[in-house]
């Protein structure tokens, strides 16, 4: 299991990093916003929240590195839920999507990050994995099901379910 597990949090901390780059700009202006900082500070935070997360994406890899890099992870995903609290029922695009969405930071939009947080401090004090076949492919299920809560989180009837 906490070889699917590792495996599912690199793949996230990967698209997380590629998505910063590809989406900069836009997600420069959010990233200030989240950390109440100026305008022109959120592309410098930006580039470092983006190197954190593939450098602990790669050291989730390597065994001797996992722990630090399920740290990393563990505190950047704490760092952004606690970010998205301070900004509760506010109307925002959080950068949480692939996609520019502007909509109320609500609890489900908090919980996501606190939930791989826990994940990535679990793994950081479980055993290293022995690597079996069926991980990658869990991985992506996991992965798979990570994105699709993401777009059942914007449905209008679960939206209001999780605004209470």
């Amino acid at each position: 299991m906490s070889g699917a597990l590792t495996l599912f949090l690199v793949a996230v901390l990967a698209v997380s990093s590629l998505h910063k780059m590809i989406a900069r700009d836009r997600l420069a202006t959010t990233t200030a916003k989240l950390a109440r900082i100026a305008a022109p500070l959120g592309m410098p935070l930006l580039l470092v929240t983006a190197t954190i997360e593939i450098l602990a994406a790669l050291a989730l890899l390597i065994p001797t590195l996992r722990q630090g890099g399920a740290l990393a992870a563990a505190g950047l995903w704490a760092v952004y839920g606690l970010a998205l609290l301070s900004r509760r029922g506010q109307t925002l695009d959080c950068g949480c999507d692939l996609f520019s969405r502007e909509k109320p930071v609500d609890g489900f939009a908090i919980l996501r990050p606190w939930a791989l947080a826990a994940l990535a401090a679990w793994l950081a004090f479980s055993p290293v994995a022995t690597w079996t076949l069926d991980a990658p492919f869990a991985a992506l299920a996991f992965l798979a099901l990570w994105f699709a809560s993401g777009e059942l989180a914007v449905l209008p009837h679960l939206a209001r379910i999780s605004r209470r």
